[in-house]
């Protein structure tokens, strides 16, 4: 069963949205998001992940702080796989960071 991320924290806190355009083919790109997911989950201050792929993907990274957002970016492998994306993976890709100022939602519980 998929589950929308809950974050540990009440708002504020920041969301990296990254929607993207793929190009044809795996290339690697499947293994690559598989190690960046985990890797993603380990870091300082991150909160959680939604993503979805349906032509166009969209992933929504949470994190605590813009620190915690640009030690993020500037890790080794990381950075390698942000490269292979402008070369080999992506037709076209945008990176918007909001700050979250209210959350809230509803989940369905079955009897």
């Amino acid at each position: 069963m998929n589950m929308l991320a809950k974050t540990s924290i009440q708002p504020p806190y920041y969301a990296v949205i990254f929607t993207s355009v793929r190009t044809e083919g795996d290339g690697g790109y499947g293994e690559m998001a598989e190690r960046m997911a985990k890797l993603v989950a380990d870091q300082p201050g991150f909160l959680g992940m939604d993503s979805a792929r349906a032509g166009i993907g969209i992933t929504v990274c949470y994190w605590d702080s813009l620190e915690s957002i640009q030690r993020w970016k500037e890790i080794e492998e990381h950075r390698v796989a942000q490269t292979l994306g402008q070369r080999e993976w992506y037709k076209s890709y945008r990176v918007r960071i909001c700050k979250v100022e209210m959350e809230y939602g509803w989940d369905f519980a079955a009897p």
